[in-house]
C-alpha cells in the first residue's frame, strides 16, 4: 500500500517521502481502517524529528489520527464493526492508505459530522477540552492562554465560550487577532503591542485570571504567572521556543501559585471511560451544530507529503492541513 514513510528522523520535508509497505492485518482485539483523511499534527512532526515522548522503529509511516472506514476485524473484535466509519487517534501510522487501530480507540462518526471536522476530531479537540477540565475553572473564571491562534488555542477559546468560561487570548503577531475574531474569537490581544499587558487587564476589568496555559516557555511563562491572581493555575503545555520556562520567585510566593505540566497522551490514558465518553460526546455535538469550528487549510496527496509539511508549518494558517491518501 501507498505510505509516507522517513527511514530517519530528521527535517520531515526533508525525510518524509512515499513508499510502498505491506498492508498490515489487525491483531486481536483491533481492526484494520481503510484512511479517507489524515491530518498532520505538530506532534506528528516532533515525532518524525526524534524529539517527541514516542519515537518509532524505523522505517516508520507517519501519522496518529485520521478518518476512516473499518475493513476487516482480528480475532475477538467485533464483525459488525465493518464498514462503520471512524474517528482515531493515539494510533500509528495513520499517513497510510489503511492501518491498524485497536476496538477501544474507534469513535463512529455520525453523518452531521463531515470527513474533514472527523479527521481532526479527536486528537486537538479533545486534548483542548481535556485541558479544560484539567484547569478547574467554572462558568465565570478567567483564564489566558499563549499562542491562542494555534489548533489547541482556538478550540480551547470556543470550548471555554461554551461552558460559560471567559478567555484572554494572546497571538504573537498583531494580524492574529484579526484571524481570532474571524473565528468568533474575541478577547484577543498581540503581545508585539508595547501595553499589551496593560490591554488584559483592562479586558478583564481587573478580575483575578484563575489559570493560565503556557505553549511557549522562556520569559512568555513568567508574563503568564505575572498575569495570574492569587492562587492561579500555570500550565504548560509545551514549549515552541525550546527554552526553560523563566518564572521570577516572587510571583510564585506572593501569589502562592501552582504549576502543572499536561501531556494530553498521558492525561487521556488515566482519564475513566465515563468521563471520556462525555468530553467526545460534547464535542461532536459542538461540531454537529456548528459551535465548534475545525477547519481545513488545504487537502495533499500522500505524494505531495513534502509541501503538505511545508503548509503545516507555515505562519497565519488558519486550519489544519489534511493527507488524503
Amino acid at each position: 500500500m501507498r505510505s509516507a514513510v522517513h527511514t530517519a528522523f530528521g527535517d520531515p520535508a526533508e525525510v518524509l517521502h512515499l513508499d510502498q509497505t505491506l498492508l498490515p492485518e489487525p491483531g486481536p482485539g483491533q481492526v484494520r481502517v481503510r484512511t479517507l483523511l489524515s491530518p498532520i499534527h505538530n506532534h506528528d512532526l516532533w515525532t518524525v524529528r526524534g524529539e517527541y515522548g514516542y519515537k518509532p522503529d524505523l522505517p516508520a509511516v507517519g501519522g496518529s489520527e485520521a478518518v476512516g472506514i473499518v475493513e476487516t476485524v482480528g480475532e475477538g473484535a467485533d464483525a459488525g464493526l465493518i464498514g462503520r466509519r471512524v474517528a482515531v487517534a493515539g494510533v500509528h501510522g495513520t499517513w497510510a492508505e489503511a492501518f491498524i487501530a485497536p476496538t477501544g480507540a474507534l469513535v463512529p462518526v455520525p453523518d452531521a459530522i463531515s470527513d474533514e471536522a472527523a479527521a481532526q476530531l479527536i486528537a486537538m479537540p479533545f486534548s483542548a477540552i481535556s485541558l479544560l477540565e484539567f484547569l478547574g475553572v467554572t462558568e465565570g473564571d478567567w483564564i489566558i492562554q499563549n499562542t491562542a491562534n494555534g489548533a489547541v488555542g482556538k478550540t480551547l477559546a470556543m470550548l471555554a465560550g461554551s461552558r460559560g468560561v471567559r478567555t484572554v487570548n494572546l497571538v504573537r503577531r498583531d494580524a492574529g487577532v484579526a484571524e481570532l475574531a474571524a473565528q468568533g474569537i474575541d478577547n484577543a490581544v498581540s503581545t508585539a503591542k508595547p501595553d499589551w499587558k496593560a490591554r488584559v487587564r483592562a479586558i478583564t476589568g481587573g478580575a483575578s485570571i484563575r489559570a493560565a496555559v503556557d505553549s511557549i516557555g522562556g520569559t512568555a511563562s513568567g508574563d503568564l504567572a505575572d498575569l495570574l491572581g492569587d492562587d492561579g493555575l500555570l500550565v504548560s503545555f509545551g514549549s515552541m521556543k525550546g527554552e526553560p520556562m523563566q518564572i521570577p520567585s516572587g510571583a510564585v510566593i506572593f501569589k502562592q501559585l501552582t504549576l502543572k505540566g499536561f501531556w494530553g497522551s498521558k492525561v487521556s490514558s488515566a482519564m475513566p471511560s465515563d468521563q471520556r465518553r462525555r468530553l467526545i460526546g460534547e464535542l461532536m455535538t459542538l461540531v454537529a451544530k456548528g459551535q465548534l469550528a475545525l477547519p481545513v487549510e488545504g487537502v495533499f496527496g500522500l505524494d505531495q507529503v513534502a509541501d503538505a509539511v511545508r503548509a503545516s508549518l507555515t505562519p497565519g494558517k488558519t486550519g489544519k492541513v489534511l493527507l488524503r491518501p
